[in-house]
């Protein structure tokens, strides 16, 4: 996707006589020498090695009768060294491909010897365990063979580990002890591997625990003063890191455009949560002229550079129009003159983002 993006805008700028044929295909060439390229076969050997791994998994999970137990443990023990040898053999070879595949393989293989193990010998534990040392082991392993393919495994596993917190516990904070405040470490381990590894799309497995945590921690656990609070938060670390001349600009430019997407989809929720509680038609429109002004900041602010940021500020300005204009009208007008104002709020919002799109893609200086 990257790739073909920036053909186009070389295309573009060779077209308009900004950069000649020759710099463009440089360009491209070295884009493709750090590995952006899209692959068809890289993506096919990572298909295989899942499947693979699910087979795995499902035939530990049958716990078949025939074979004596110790065997059943010494071959899956030796199936995580045979696949984390492979891996080793491939790398040294150059296969990054078949590298990446096996240790997947090995990774699948350990979690289905936590598994079996558990279950031949009938050992005490909970589900959160299993998937915690789950999730260590593939994140040590991630960093011992700086691996981006067990990168992205361990940013979901965390994920499942948090779930299975869940399945262990239950749904109150208090149930789960300490255990309840291991997801931010975790995160971090996620952002940790992603940057050494160079796998910049791992790190999303990190900012999706970190927000799921705050939304069960924080908000579903209180209140809704609890939840306003966040989005304040949320909404002064936003504008921290987006507003010209920030002292954390530098911060913002090493973490990237996620770091803003996810402090607003934070701020958004957290504003939206609360006003969706409001009893009294104030707090709602306080909140409701709150969530439209942050959109509409959001858009100025970081807009033009980060397409994220910008849709999902387009998505909830609509979403709060549509949203105030059904509490205020659904009692005077009536079903059918919402639809009606609706279908002029949209109309009146497209033509907002048709002109906001031209200002951003107006040229900024003449080039001679």
């Amino acid at each position: 996707m990257y790739r073909g993006r920036l053909k186009r805008d070389l295309d573009e700028w060779v077209e308009r006589g900004l950069i000649d044929k020759a710099t463009a295909g440089r360009l491209l060439d070295d884009v493709d020498r750090r590995g952006s390229r899209f692959s068809i076969g890289g993506v096919l050997s990572m298909f295989a090695a899942v499947l693979i791994a699910a087979s795995l998994l499902m035939l530990i999970a049958a716990n078949w009768e025939a074979i004596p137990r110790t065997s059943k443990v010494v071959g899956i023990i030796a199936l995580i060294w045979l696949f984390h040898g492979t891996a080793l053999l491939a790398r040294s070879r150059g296969a990054d491909r078949m590298a990446a595949g096996a240790l997947v393989l090995g990774s699948a293989a350990f979690g289905g010897a936590i598994a079996l193990i558990g279950q031949l010998y009938h050992l005490s534990g909970d589900t959160f365990s299993a998937m915690l040392l789950w999730f260590t082991v593939t994140a040590g392993s991630a960093a011992l063979f700086r691996s981006g393919a067990l990168t992205v495994v361990s940013g979901a596993l965390s994920l499942v580990t948090f779930w299975g917190g869940f399945d262990s516990f239950g749904w109150e904070v208090g149930g789960h002890g300490l255990w309840a405040y291991w997801p931010p470490f975790a995160a971090a381990v996620v952002f940790a591997l992603s940057r050494f590894t160079g796998t910049d799309r791992a790190k999303h497995f990190g900012y999706i625990l970190l927000i799921a945590w705050i939304w069960w921690i924080v908000i579903l656990d209180r209140n809704e003063a609890y939840a306003f609070t966040v989005g304040v938060a949320a909404t002064i670390l936003f504008l921290a890191l987006t507003v010209p001349r920030s002292p954390l600009q530098a911060i913002h430019r090493k973490l990237g455009a996620s770091a803003s997407f996810y402090t607003l989809v934070m701020a958004l929720t957290g504003f939206a949560y609360v006003q969706g509680n409001a009893l009294d038609a104030m707090a709602t429109a306080a909140l409701g002229v709150a969530i439209l002004a942050l959109s509409m900041s959001a858009i100025a602010l970081e807009g033009r550079d980060n397409g994220a940021v910008r849709y999902l500020a387009y998505g909830a300005f609509a979403a709060e129009i549509l949203y105030l204009s059904y509490e205020t009208i659904d009692s005077i007008l009536g079903t059918s003159a919402f639809f009606l104002l609706s279908g002029l709020v949209v109309a009146v919002l497209a033509f907002i983002v048709v002109r906001l799109e031209k200002r951003f893609s107006r040229s900024t200086a003449e080039v001679k």
